[in-house]
């Protein structure tokens, strides 16, 4: 069923359906009850799903396949050694290469990935932080090389670096430090890539880690009134680079107030831009988040129940108005999703788009007394934490006072606590278990001749380049380090040169220092 027959405006029983039935005025300011005025009626949110594996052609198989299967944009996960700047070959990366994402540490391995993928038709997303630089840059190099025009690549680097030291740990330099690569990439992209998001601010990760959902809220913007005062301090036009700022939120268990969460967010969000940092753009004040359903609510136990969470987690999403979502696979608590899993996933976002009528009106719960108090609620909760950071001197300040961090820390006490004293049920896990049941269950394996080939063509890569060309350029770069200057053109040049991503952070670091 295409987008322009498929039925928006009636019941199974012909009953006519308006477009709102709320008080608010959805697409307009404040936006509590959605960006747009007509939603998913008028576009469906953007189905994505989170993929990477142990070898950057099995990741473009996978890929491949779910573009096959109907989504609508890629979101590429990335091993623990790329995401924290070693290559597949450094002593670190012993034990991590491609365990938990795809291992990149060249140009060729991002050929591989993104072999036969439109990159001017399809919207890729990139979870990465610290060394969100170099992955952009990659993305730019094999871009040109395919002579794309850079304004044409549609998608979203997380480069999110504070949410690392609160609560994801993938940092490699100071904060203040990693605050100028976020900017340097807000400058480049407002100026070279216009339809690209710049970053995307998790509050998801901090969820993970055991924060609340006020919790989350307020972290998470105290982060990105950090990041839009540096790009301010930096010369940026608010008006314009606001525009390509989105945010990243989980959708967890408890399904109203996570409806209420996502609505309270618009409107926190564009009272923030409006009344302190006044934005007049319209975009500029509009809070467009992807969300993903709770990994952290996933169960090693009787696997089958998280189809049923990841479901109602994705219904919270879809009701709270979200731009993209990314329904997790039910064996994701043993391992990365198989095939089938990974399919099952996207078909609860299909069944939830084509067959139950939840796009049919914007916002449907608007006034609703319940969501309309816990919404509130929400709003000023998180409004009051968001005014204790302020009063630290900011994100930044706090962080280093480990003020975020201890909070989550208490928060994931107390709902771990709850589990095991029995307040907090947890299907299969503290009732309702079936010890005398086997599950068999078919998970994904990490092959490790995958891992060999991988190591096997970064020796090779390093063997056959020009190491006077890798040496110049990595040079460059460390001058225009010290000299302050934007630093993806010389990245972009190290590439090109042959320089690996180890290396390049390498050089990155002996300027910065590490945090």
């Amino acid at each position: 069923m295409t987008e322009k027959n498929r039925k928006k405006h009636k019941t199974t029983s012909n009953i006519l359906l308006k477009s709102y039935y709320g008080n608010n005025n959805p697409g307009e300011y404040p936006f509590i009850s959605g960006i747009y005025p007509k939603m998913y009626q008028d576009k469906l949110w953007t189905m994505r799903q989170y993929a990477g594996f142990s070898s950057a052609s099995k990741s473009n198989e996978r890929y491949h396949y779910l573009l096959n299967q109907g989504v609508s944009g890629l979101s590429i996960a990335f091993d623990l050694p790329t995401q924290t700047g070693y290559d597949s070959d450094h002593e670190l990366s012993t034990g991590e290469i491609g365990k938990v994402g795809v291992p990149i540490s060249t140009i060729e391995d991002m050929r591989i990935l993104l072999k036969d993928i439109p990159l001017d038709k399809v919207s890729i997303s990139m979870t990465i932080n610290s060394t969100a630089i170099v992955l952009l840059s990659f993305l730019i190099v094999l871009a040109e090389e395919n002579k794309i025009p850079l304004q044409k690549l549609k998608g979203t680097l997380q480069n999110d670096i504070l949410k690392e030291y609160i609560a994801r740990g993938t940092y490699i330099y100071p904060p203040k430090q990693s605050m100028k690569l976020v900017t340097d990439v807000f400058e480049y992209c407002s100026k070279h890539m216009k339809n690209w998001n710049t970053i995307s601010i998790s509050g998801y990760h901090i969820r993970e880690a055991g924060a609340t959902a006020v919790e989350e809220l307020a972290f998470t913007f105290s982060n990105a009134i950090a990041y839009t005062q540096a790009a301010i301090d930096k010369g940026l036009d608010v008006n314009i680079f606001s525009q390509k700022m989105s945010f990243f939120f989980n959708s967890h268990n408890n399904f109203f107030e996570e409806i209420a969460k996502f609505r309270a967010a618009r409107k926190i969000w564009a009272n923030i831009m409006k009344e302190k940092f006044n934005v007049t753009n319209k975009k500029g004040l509009m809070c467009r988040f992807h969300t993903q359903t709770a990994g952290s609510t996933l169960q090693a136990q009787q696997i089958d129940n998280n189809i049923i969470r990841t479901t109602m987690q994705a219904t919270a999403a879809i009701l709270g108005g979200t731009q993209s979502l990314h329904t997790n696979s039910k064996d994701e608590a043993l391992a990365l999703p198989t095939e089938q899993s990974a399919q099952t996933a996207l078909r609860t976002q299909q069944i939830l788009a084509y067959e139950t009528g939840l796009p049919d009106v914007t916002d449907p719960l608007a006034g609703s007394y319940y969501i309309e108090s816990l919404t509130k609620e929400i709003e000023n909760k998180t409004l009051a934490l968001i005014d204790q950071v302020d009063k630290m001197g900011g994100a930044i300040s706090a962080i280093e006072n480990n003020f975020q961090q201890n909070k989550i820390a208490d928060s994931a006490f107390e709902y771990q606590k709850s589990i095991d004293n029995n307040e907090q049920i947890i299907v299969g896990v503290n009732k309702f278990t079936n010890s005398a049941i086997q599950e068999n269950n078919s998970i994904l394996e990490i092959n490790q001749k995958s891992i060999d080939s991988q190591l096997k063509r970064l020796t090779q890569f390093k063997k056959t380049r020009l190491s006077d060309n890798v040496k110049h350029s990595l040079d460059l770069l460390s001058t225009s380090i010290k000299d302050d200057e934007n630093l993806i053109p010389n990245i972009i040049n190290c590439i090109k040169n042959s320089c690996t991503l180890g290396e390049i952070c390498d050089t990155i670091k002996k300027e910065y220092g590490e945090f």
